[in-house]
């Protein structure tokens, strides 16, 4: 770590000097390539250090570093490649983990291994991944979070979350099921299409498989057919 390195919250004035720290990170870095031309990011990671919690390392009289932070994510973490390996996104990570005692997440690229080893090296775990349908740049990437003191909780939090999602989603699946209903006017069931959806479900959840999703799917049709009764 260098001699003297001090962290602070980062400032308007700062807004130049992150922008740097990330264009060189991320050109260093184990990163598919930016989507946005530099003066695109620019524009938008100004304005990010002037309305976000964004943080500074300083070392040897410049910004070598920044964390950007909301309520629940670390968002960025980037380091200047000539310091990096040297303790400084270890002190960012660590005050993140100070300010965000309950915990927090953050995404990382599948392929950013020296990334993911890091974050797993200071106590991060992987929750999910995806097939980066979702980012800019639609490469695959990884949910990690650091738990917080108290890791159930936060887990769970998290589960809370999903669940919530998915309680949306049956109520949308039981509404379409009666849609269809009053098309067919029959219950007959079709194993073929079900099949079908567990196998697309696979994809996005291989670890459950599709034997398993075909019973989830069974199920949710069973109970959507049984609250949308044929209308005579």
């Amino acid at each position: 770590m260098p001699t003297e390195l001090s962290l602070r919250p980062a400032t308007e004035a700062d807004a130049d000097a992150v922008v740097a720290v990330h264009l060189a990170s991320r050109a260093a870095a184990a990163m598919p390539p930016g989507v946005h031309a530099e003066h695109e990011v620019r524009a938008w990671l100004g304005a990010r250090v002037a309305e976000d919690e964004v943080w500074v390392a300083e070392a040897d009289g410049r910004v070598v570093a920044y964390a950007r932070l909301t309520p629940t994510w670390l968002d960025d973490l980037y380091v200047d490649p000539a310091y990096a390996g040297r303790g400084v996104g270890s002190a960012l990570l660590d005050l993140a983990k100070s300010l965000r005692p309950d915990g927090f997440c953050l995404w990382v690229f599948e392929v950013n291994a020296p990334a993911r080893a890091f974050y797993a090296h200071h106590g991060l775990v992987e929750l999910e991944s995806t097939d980066g349908s979702a980012n800019e740049e639609r490469a695959p990437d990884v949910r990690m979070a650091w738990p917080g003191a108290r890791p159930l909780a936060f887990l769970r939090g998290l589960i809370d979350e999903v669940d919530e999602q998915l309680g949306d989603l049956l109520a949308r699946r039981v509404a379409l099921t009666a849609a269809v209903q009053d098309i067919k006017h029959d219950t007959t069931r079709d194993p073929v299409r079900e099949r079908e959806i567990a196998e697309a479900l696979a994809l996005r959840a291989p670890a459950l498989g599709v034997e398993r999703l075909e019973r989830i799917v069974h199920t949710i049709i069973t109970e959507s057919l049984d609250t949308a009764p044929i209308s005579d």
